[in-house]
């Protein structure tokens, strides 16, 4: 099963950006935990700070992969054309923050593009990724020679 952990604007940075908030390690070193921990996933990774490379990968993948975990950054409470980019697409989508949204700024506590996701998870720093990645193993059959 491919799964895309899709990363928007700023989240390059993790590790250096504001680690009392999004903690001291950068997504290229938690990777290979994630990749070790659910091997029965091909783990697919891509970042932009560009909301066009974003609809570009949603609409790339999102009606063959088997899901997506999307952590859209500041584009969560801003960005119009993501929500209709995942309302468009077959993946269902998981929402992803590392921060705990409805602590933060009253402008963060909106996500734009929650509705037209499965599910969201914020607040639990890399973790976050590990829970929506687990909701996407429950809908992994578990009998042989049962077929997506």
């Amino acid at each position: 099963m491919q799964i895309l952990l899709l990363n928007g604007p700023n989240l390059n940075l993790l590790g250096r950006r504001e680690p009392g908030i999004y903690g001291t390690r950068s997504f290229d070193d938690f990777l290979p935990e994630l990749q070790e921990a659910f091997p029965q996933f091909e783990l697919v990774y891509f970042q932009s700070n560009h909301e066009g490379e974003l609809l570009d990968k949603l609409h790339e993948v999102g009606f063959t992969y088997h899901g997506i975990v999307f952590n859209a950054g500041g584009y969560t409470h801003t960005s119009v054309a993501l929500a209709d980019a995942i309302a468009a697409i077959a993946a269902p989508v998981v929402e992803v923050h590392l921060s705990n949204l409805h602590a933060r700024e009253e402008f963060r506590q909106k996500s734009l593009i929650g509705r037209n996701c499965v599910g969201s998870i914020s607040g639990f720093k890399l973790d976050s990724y590990r829970l929506a990645l687990h909701y996407f193993d429950g809908l992994r059959p578990k009998r042989v020679g049962f077929k997506i």
